[in-house]
């Protein structure tokens, strides 16, 4: 019986997650790009007094996964929000990023 319950069912896709991974990564910053066959998102973070930040983790998905990405974060945050509370935005002052060379040509 117990072999029965390893077994994945029809339909079912097995989704392993290491201890490394399980960890997760922190980030306060997202950095959104596309083209025309993908969305590629950088995630950053940012600590005060530091003035140079590296790319913890890059995602990219095709256009439909972000899509389905966004619904299911908006689905997640209107359930969030119903069980503890509306999520408050601060202002935050304005980061400075530099991406590449900033040289005349």
């Amino acid at each position: 019986m117990a072999e029965d319950n390893n077994k994945s069912k029809p339909g079912q896709i097995n989704i392993e997650l290491d201890e490394k991974v399980a960890e997760g990564i922190y980030s306060n910053l997202a950095i959104i790009n596309h083209s025309v066959s993908e969305f590629v998102i950088d995630f950053v973070t940012i600590m005060p007094g530091t003035p140079k930040s590296k790319v913890k983790s890059r995602i990219i998905l095709t256009p439909q996964h972000a899509k389905r990405l966004l619904k299911a974060l908006g689905e997640n945050i209107s359930r969030f929000e119903n069980a503890h509370g509306e999520i408050k935005e601060y202002e935050q002052p304005p980061i400075p990023l530099n991406f590449g060379p900033t040289g005349q040509a």
